[in-house]
C-alpha cells in the first residue's frame, strides 16, 4: 500500500484532532503514507460556481499523485467524492481532459495514469481487513452503543463513488463494532446532517440537525459516531449552537471514527485530541478509567 495522504481544508483550522487520530491508527496499523506539500483544494467549494476550475483543482492533485508514483489515501468525504468526480469526468470528456492537462503542463505536470483514489474506511475495511484490526484491539467498548453518521457524500452518486451500497451501506457498521460497541439502528442514519445550509439557512440547517440528534437519542445511542469533517463540525460545534438557541439540555456528543478505534488500539487520548471536541465525551472516559 503506497499512498499520499490528502488531507482536508477544514482540519487543519478546525478539526485538527481528525488529523492526529487518523495519522496515529495509520501508524498502529502499519500503514505508510508520505505527505505531497504541493497538493492543494479538492475543488469541492468551486463545484457548482466554475466546473472548469473545479476540474483543474481536482486534476492538479491527481497529477501530483501520478508523479510521485502514489495513489491517493483520503479521510473526508468531500474530498473523495470530489476526487473521485473529477476523475470520472476527465475519462468521460477528452476535450476538457486535454484543456486541463495543458494548464498543468506550465508546471510540468500531467493526468495520464488514473491513481486509486481510497477513502480511510476502504483501506481499513478492504486492504487490512476487520480480523487483522481485531488482533490489534486491546480495549473494548462492549455495551456502548454507537449511531454511525456516513455523510452524503460517501455514498452518493453510487457509479462514482463505488463506496458500499448506497441504501443499506454496512461498512462503517462493521468498523465500528470491531471495537466491541453496537451500531444501532436508527431512522435518519442516511438524511443529510444539515451541514451544506449553513450559513444559507441557519434555521434549516439546525432543524435538520435536531431531528437527527433527537432520533439517535430516541434510538438509544451513547454518541454518534461520523467519518465526515463537516458532519463532524455540525454535530459538534454546531450542536453547541443548537444548545444555546433552543435550550436543549441533553446533548448527543459526535465522536470521529478514527478517535473511536484510537482508543480501541490503546492509542493516548491526547494524541487522538479527544480533547479537542467540543462536547465531553464522559461515557468513554469511564470506560477508559
Amino acid at each position: 500500500m503506497n499512498f499520499a495522504l490528502f488531507r482536508c481544508c477544514p482540519t487543519s483550522i478546525f478539526l485538527k484532532q481528525y488529523e492526529s487520530s487518523t495519522d496515529a491508527v495509520l501508524r498502529k496499523l502499519g500503514v505508510q503514507f508520505k505527505d505531497i506539500k504541493e497538493f492543494n483544494c479538492c475543488g469541492y467549494p468551486l463545484k457548482n460556481i466554475n466546473a472548469r476550475a473545479y476540474a483543474l483543482a481536482g486534476a492538479r492533485n491527481l497529477a501530483l499523485a501520478e508523479k510521485n508514483g502514489v495513489n491517493i489515501l483520503t479521510f473526508c468525504n468531500c474530498c473523495f467524492n470530489s476526487l473521485k468526480h473529477v476523475q470520472h469526468t476527465l475519462k468521460k470528456n477528452p476535450a476538457l481532459k486535454q484543456d486541463i492537462n495543458t494548464i498543468l503542463a506550465k508546471e510540468g505536470l500531467t493526468y495520464q495514469k488514473p491513481v486509486e483514489i481510497k477513502h480511510l474506511f476502504e483501506v481499513l475495511f478492504n486492504d487490512i481487513g476487520l480480523d487483522t484490526i481485531k488482533d490489534k484491539v486491546v480495549k473494548s467498548f462492549s455495551g456502548l452503543k454507537i449511531a454511525t453518521h456516513y455523510g452524503c457524500h460517501i455514498l452518493r452518486p453510487k457509479n462514482i463513488v463505488r463506496f458500499d451500497n448506497p441504501i443499506a451501506p454496512t461498512i462503517f457498521d462493521q468498523l465500528v463494532e470491531l471495537t466491541g460497541a453496537k451500531s444501532i439502528d436508527w431512522q435518519t442514519k442516511l438524511d443529510c446532517c444539515g451541514s451544506p445550509l449553513l450559513g444559507v439557512d441557519d434555521e434549516l440547517s439546525l432543524d435538520l440537525t435536531q431531528k437527527k440528534i433527537k432520533d439517535a437519542k430516541q434510538s438509544g445511542a451513547d454518541y454518534l459516531c461520523s467519518a465526515c469533517v463537516y458532519c463532524q463540525l455540525q454535530f459538534d460545534r454546531v450542536q453547541k449552537m443548537l444548545i444555546s438557541r433552543r435550550n436543549e439540555t441533553q446533548p448527543l456528543p459526535s465522536i470521529l471514527y478514527t478517535q473511536l478505534l484510537g482508543l480501541s488500539l490503546g492509542i493516548d487520548k491526547k494524541i487522538l485530541g479527544i480533547e479537542q471536541n467540543e462536547l465531553a465525551i464522559t461515557r468513554i472516559e469511564n470506560f477508559l478509567s
